[in-house]
């Protein structure tokens, strides 16, 4: 499998820009086979968010987004793709998860973490901002309270075209 990565762009902060995302395929909680570097959303921003079931943090981050989610989705019109990297002996526990959860999210999982290490993730929680070109213009590691608001506020410049500050 042809793998497109681009030279990595560090600002003093330690934010990286990739010119497109990788050529990954990954199965969604159906089965069906999802292409990330297909993903589309009409010019709108994508959200890619790493996390696992044994993430305490990532499971915080992911229930404190759900409550004001509704509304910044119709404000900006956001794809949220959360990415499991739970293992294959974990796989199982997945969807019966996400349901106690009632997650509005896309979920994708990632057992074998390829496109966790094509994009350099180190740690869950891990979350990327794609604009509406396909470009990675955001990304942010880890999750303390209050970070959603960060998250939001990005979304709400990426949909309106603005640039975001690193």
């Amino acid at each position: 499998m042809k793998r497109v990565l681009s030279i990595m762009l560090f600002s003093v902060l330690g934010v990286a820009t990739y010119a497109q995302l990788p050529d990954i395929a990954l199965k969604d909680l159906d089965g069906n086979s999802v292409r990330i570097s297909e993903l589309k959303n009409d010019g709108k921003p994508i959200v890619i968010n790493f996390w696992a079931t044994w993430c305490k943090p990532c499971v915080l981050e992911l229930n404190t987004i759900q409550d004001d989610f509704e509304e910044i989705q119709k404000e900006t019109g956001v794809r949220f793709i959360a990415v499991s990297i739970d293992d294959s002996r974990n796989e199982p526990k997945i969807a019966p998860f996400v349901k106690s959860k009632a997650w509005p999210y896309e979920i994708l999982l990632d057992p074998n973490e390829e496109l966790k290490r094509s994009l350099s993730v180190q740690n869950p929680p891990h979350t990327f901002v794609i604009d509406g070109n396909g470009k990675v213009v955001w990304q942010h590691m880890g999750y303390t309270l209050g970070d959603e608001s960060v998250l939001f506020e990005v979304l709400r410049k990426v949909a309106r075209g603005e640039s975001v500050e690193k």
